[in-house]
């Protein structure tokens, strides 16, 4: 279904040194520092269900661009969060995919799919409205085979590091089963990655409740703000028993606050009392950032910040469906300013290692590369989410290279829930990059063993050092 060439340059002589690039980068090992793969999937390695469990009713992506059509969620799977009737043949929801998917043209979800149905299933025809009983009942075969349960595709899949990601009151036992098989796949492992948004933010529904939940599994008592960090304390040293190297942080914005220890008691108090302003929760989240850049230089967990989405925008979505089903949409997100209080307290410690990401792509030029050129503590990530795509990965290079280099970037982060299309996606950012690279040497503006080196770096040896995934890193 894809030609070999896809997605390198169209021009003969760039075309050629990008597939001279490719070939330095397109058998590494992956990295994926971040990622939402359930760690269920790996530690039960059971057969995947179905075809539309597997590429339809987990994928907000394909979802959500069938909703915008009127095909409403209930009819593809999507679970509700009222119990209310959802359809449940596999069959049906995957020749409702078929029949629409002329609605992918021209999008990275088609690009992504027919690259899993290639490469890790082995099909050949273009999907369309006529062949998906055949090419659904192909899949389910394979479905069936040992060879295509998750363990056996993180080998084939030739992952050397999984990140999961879970909140700090989840208690790990899906990792621990796998420390317990001794499994992470050969030369592989499976870690995980401390998520305290719903921690942090008064605002979110079930705040304090959770926060009582967070008392109960440390046995530490919550009700001051002492107790309250040090139960993140102790969470995030769990989760760094169980192999974790980062935290993940997903604000609405990159705002960060230092408040004395008093004055954010007070904020914590009233809170808990459910007393809190809309400005109230601000200004704890935006504190919180800077406690967990002070919890990071005493325990080393690399700090991604998300900002920039607007959660649950579609209200009926929300309502109907719960969180993460396609109802969020991206927000201008300002990092000078926000950050300046962070950065001013611990932006030039050699502890402090933070990944920048965004949603606001006017900000790779303006704000987000000239930070990560001024502060040691500071890297670039990857494009996310709506961003991940061929034309968001070639605009993140133009717009950012020429301030930040390369070496302040962190290499590709796939963010995906969707286990089988992992390697798809850094396949994409890896013939991007050799496409990007292949003009700067065509333009003589880098040497070819320069080019080769990078795109061995950006695609492997950069993740695992940035995200302390090696030694000395």
């Amino acid at each position: 279904m894809i030609d070999e060439n896809h997605l390198f340059p169209a021009e003969p002589t760039q075309r050629q040194i990008a597939r001279e690039l490719y070939r330095h980068a397109k058998d590494l090992p992956l990295i994926s520092p971040h990622g939402h793969v359930d760690p269920v999937l790996l530690a039960d390695d059971q057969p995947f269900p179905d075809p539309a469990r597997l590429f339809v009713v987990p994928d907000h992506y394909v979802t959500r661009m069938l909703a915008s059509q009127g095909i409403p969620p209930a009819r593809l799977g999507v679970p509700s969060v009222d119990g209310s009737a959802v359809e449940t043949d596999g069959r049906a929801i995957w020749r409702l995919l078929a029949e629409n998917w002329k609605l992918f043209r021209g999008t990275p979800s088609r690009l992504w799919t027919e690259k899993v149905l290639s490469d890790v299933f082995g099909l050949t025809k273009p999907l369309n409205g006529q062949n998906a009983d055949e090419i659904y009942d192909e899949l389910s075969a394979r479905l069936a085979e040992p060879e295509f349960r998750p363990r056996a595709l993180f080998t084939r899949f030739n992952i050397e590091v999984l990140a999961t990601t879970e909140s700090p009151l989840d208690e790990l036992h899906a990792h621990a089963k796998l420390a317990a098989d001794g499994w992470g796949g050969p030369g592989g492992r499976v870690i995980t990655t401390f998520r305290p948004d719903n921690l942090v933010d008064p605002d979110w529904p079930g705040w304090a409740e959770r926060v009582a939940q967070l008392g109960e599994l440390t046995g530490l008592d919550v009700g001051t703000y002492p107790g309250f960090l040090n139960a993140l304390r102790s969470r995030r040293a769990a989760f760094i028993e169980a192999g974790a190297t980062s935290s993940d942080h997903g604000h609405l914005t990159a705002a960060t606050l230092l408040l004395s220890d008093a004055d954010a008691a007070v904020l914590y108090r009233k809170a808990l009392g459910g007393g809190a302003t809309g400005a109230d929760a601000e200004a704890f989240r935006a504190h919180m950032l800077v406690e967990f850049a002070k919890m990071s230089l005493d325990d080393g967990l690399v700090m991604q910040l998300h900002p920039g989405s607007v959660r649950n925008h579609n209200e009926a979505l929300y309502q109907r469906h719960g969180r993460d089903v396609g109802g969020d949409i991206p927000s201008a997100t300002d990092y000078v300013h926000a950050l300046k209080p962070l950065l001013d307290a611990y932006g030039t410690d050699p502890r402090l290692r933070i990944v920048l990401y965004t949603l606001d792509e006017t900000v790779f030029t303006r704000e987000l590369a000239p930070l990560a050129g001024g502060y040691p503590s500071l890297y670039l990530g990857a494009p996310w989410w709506f961003l991940d795509s061929p034309e968001g990965l070639r605009r993140f290079r133009e717009t950012a290279t020429e301030t930040a280099g390369f070496y302040n970037t962190s290499g590709f982060v796939d963010d995906t829930r969707a286990f089988c299309s992992i390697p798809a996606r850094h396949d994409v950012a890896r013939r991007i990059d050799a496409g990007f690279l292949a003009r700067l040497v065509a333009e003589h503006r880098l040497p070819l063993d320069e080019a080769a080196e990078t795109i061995a770096d950006l695609a492997y040896h950069l993740p695992k050092r940035v995200f302390r995934l090696e030694k000395n890193s």
